[in-house]
């Protein structure tokens, strides 16, 4: 198992990227139909905050939780013994292109804030074996919001993540690979500040002396603060985009 001191850093967290319980709901919402007893898959799952909160709106439905990180996994099923829902959900140790399972087997594909591990043409293209002829995918993508963003910005994620797009010509990458957007939203700034930041701030503000002269940690604790710091100064110019889509049948 990659022991990368990422994982310790983002442990203590209540989710290890930007999201909410609203959102997750709103693009679940989006979804037109769901056979009973849907299976789903929830790939890069981390703690499992949209995990748990799916398993609570969709009590006929069981999710497999999938993450690289086992402590993760461990804190998710704790959480979902706590709030009664243990019982809709399964946890599998394993990497997001390495994936144990079978040819079309599950209704439903989620994942937030995970798709970039991997690369998001990939993804979509390995991923889609996995969903059942006419079952769906949801999940969030970095996009930019404007057309002209500060350079600041632009050479951030030129760093970060160079295949960032507009949200337009991320949804034609979707069309793409046989798709169907069916619904799509933009993510608040809440989801990234109220929701994420606040508590990485905090965590990083606790680990810091722990980790001093650990290299690649003191790199991941500063890249983690210039993020904060380039989304406090642009939050409208990019975040992220929660795609809802179709795989096609033809």
């Amino acid at each position: 198992m990659d022991e990368s001191p990422i994982f310790k850093i983002f442990e203590g967290l209540p989710r290890q990227g930007p999201g909410s319980n609203e959102s997750t709901e709103k693009a679940f919402r989006s979804i037109p139909s769901l056979p009973e007893g849907a299976k789903i898959l929830d790939i890069g799952s981390g703690v499992g905050m949209q995990t748990i909160h799916l398993a609570e709106i969709c009590d006929n439905c069981h999710i497999t939780a999938v993450d690289v990180y086992q402590p993760y996994l461990d804190t998710l099923m704790e959480n979902a013994k706590a709030k009664g829902v243990a019982d809709r959900i399964t946890t599998v140790c394993a990497s997001m292109d390495e994936l144990p399972f079978e040819t079309g087997e599950f209704d439903l594909i989620w994942a937030e804030g995970s798709i970039f591990v991997m690369g998001f043409e990939k993804g979509l293209e390995y991923w889609k074996q996995f969903l059942k002829n006419g079952g769906y995918i949801a999940l969030t993508e970095a996009a930019w919001f404007i057309n002209d963003p500060a350079e600041e910005a632009v050479q951030f994620w030129k760093e970060s993540y160079p295949d960032i797009k507009n949200v337009a010509d991320t949804e034609k990458v979707v069309e793409d690979y046989g798709y169907e957007v069916i619904a799509k939203f933009n993510l608040p700034a809440s989801a990234w500040w109220d929701e994420y930041y606040v508590h990485m701030e905090k965590r990083l503000g606790d680990i810091s002396e722990q980790f001093k002269g650990n290299i690649e940690a003191e790199m991941i604790i500063g890249f983690c603060r210039k993020e904060m710091d380039i989304f406090r100064k642009y939050p409208d110019e990019y975040g992220y985009v929660f795609l809802i889509f179709q795989k096609n049948t033809k």
